[in-house]
């Protein structure tokens, strides 16, 4: 959030982009209470737990919308905001969906304004690093399950049970089914395509061999 403080200030109007639960509108909140935010995504189960839980919260909107359509923008309260932001959720698009999706997210940020995408992004000239880091991601994982963590499809079958989430959640499978298959271009992609869809800078600001923190001013 430091970034969003130094080009934004502290009392940004923000959009939550495929914003699941809400995790990063309540991060935005805790560090910038005067801040507001609207949260916009498509999957039925997440929306209602973010609604829930900013249920007394006039800082903070929400908006049903799928990102491939391209008429989502218009549902939005605002025509402009001084940052987007986004989390682990725009690797399940392709690269033209998502270049057009980058399109319309310029369209939205002001001048001067930001965008910043925190996701898996995958540098395909170091296949070692990416194989080896991989790996071990990979056995963390599989112990975590053996210690008692539940993996995303049993996190799922649980909330299919719960009374508040049933419906929404079978919902949201009508909606994505199982599984959802999309891309993981570089950095340089992303920074590439940012810059040609109207951002005038581009860069990652921090970065691991599968992460990144993609940071672009418009």
């Amino acid at each position: 959030m430091g970034e969003v403080e130094a080009l934004v200030g502290t009392a940004p109007r923000v959009l939550d982009l495929a914003c699941g639960t809400g995790s990063i509108t309540a991060r935005l909140l805790a560090r910038f209470p005067e801040s507001t935010s609207t949260g916009v995504d498509l999957d039925p189960a997440l929306l209602a737990i973010a609604q829930g839980t900013f249920a007394d919260d006039d800082r903070v909107g929400f908006v049903a919308a799928g990102l491939k359509d391209p008429g989502w923008p218009a549902k939005l309260p605002y025509d402009s905001y001084d940052a987007v932001l986004t989390a682990t959720a725009l690797h399940w698009l392709h690269r033209e969906p998502l270049a057009d999706l980058y399109g319309r997210v310029s369209g939205l940020v002001r001048d001067g304004g930001v965008f910043m995408n925190a996701d898996h992004m995958i540098d395909e000239t170091t296949p070692r690093i990416n194989a080896a880091e991989r790996a071990l991601r990979h056995a963390r994982m599989d112990q975590a399950k053996r210690d008692g963590a539940l993996d995303w499809s049993e996190s799922w079958q649980l909330a299919a049970k719960d009374p508040v989430l049933a419906e929404p959640t079978a919902r949201r499978y009508e909606i994505y089914g199982e599984h959802a298959d999309g891309d993981m271009p570089s950095v340089a992609w992303h920074a590439r395509v940012l810059r040609e869809k109207g951002f005038g800078e581009a860069r990652p600001v921090w970065c691991s061999p599968s992460d990144t923190l993609l940071l672009a001013v418009r």
